[in-house]
């Protein structure tokens, strides 16, 4: 039996990386697992690929910066699996890369709104139903940034730092009815958008600077993520949980 059997989760950016890691550990603990991302095709083959190891999963599209699409692919959860109980809001993007005088607006409002509305609009609803249905869990996904700035990443960074602010600010509000709100900070993860971002040089130099002498894993954040919906966790509420193999010891 899995630990989290019966539990229905709600999965963003789930067709890649940290999100596709944290959809199959949830789903290989019994949840069942609602993978929305923008690319649709690649939420229906993360999905497929649960199914074909056992699990239980179904997909929807969904651009995060969009409430009525947020809304959709909640209310998909609850049709396909009966209810809400988890949710990982995962999907974010480091977008382009300069000094604070050289960004351009339009870039900071992009950047905002894909790190930390998307997260206000998911909880938004999620927290809205499990208030009404008995409680659940929700994990966000911040960064490493949002405790040691990322050079060039001033929207990204203060973006980042934003989802820990609001994430106990929801553990504060809503944890006397049974909900729990936590978030993770990934340090250097090797995913496909980091190796997109940098070359070979620039990964080495990485790995040199961290104490672990390595890149992290997606599958090292997402056992993270389940540990964090598991009853394992149940007096753990309103943490920013750095997860980075020692970059920040601080």
């Amino acid at each position: 039996m899995g630990e989290l059997d019966g539990e229905a989760a709600f999965v963003t950016g789930g067709a890649s990386g940290i999100g596709r890691a944290g959809a199959h550990a949830l789903a290989g603990v019994g949840a069942q697992v609602m993978i929305a991302d923008l690319n649709a095709v690649g939420a229906a083959e993360v999905a497929e690929e649960i199914r074909s190891a056992g699990g239980t999963a179904q997909s929807v599209g969904c651009d995060v910066t969009d409430e009525a699409a947020i809304q959709a692919g909640l209310e998909a959860t609850v049709e396909a699996f009966g209810g809400l109980t988890l949710a990982f809001n995962n999907a974010g993007n480091a977008l382009g890369q300069a000094r604070i005088h050289e960004t351009d607006a339009a870039d900071w409002r992009a950047s905002i709104e894909v790190n930390l509305t998307s997260i206000f609009l998911c909880m938004k609803h999620e927290l809205a139903w499990m208030m009404d249905h008995g409680g659940g869990c929700i994990v966000n996904t911040s960064s490493g940034a949002a405790r040691v700035p990322a050079p060039g990443r001033a929207p990204y960074s203060a973006a980042k730092r934003g989802v820990v602010a609001l994430t106990a600010q929801a553990a504060r509000d809503y944890g006397s009815l049974g909900i729990r709100v936590n978030t993770v900070l990934p340090g250097v993860i090797d995913t496909p958008a980091l190796r997109s971002n940098h070359d070979d040089e620039a990964l080495d130099r990485l790995r040199r600077f961290l104490p672990s002498g390595r890149l992290g894993d997606s599958n090292e954040i997402a056992d993270a993520v389940v540990w964090l919906c598991s009853p394992g966790s149940r007096y753990v509420n309103g943490q920013a949980l750095v997860v980075d193999g020692g970059g920040i010891l601080a």
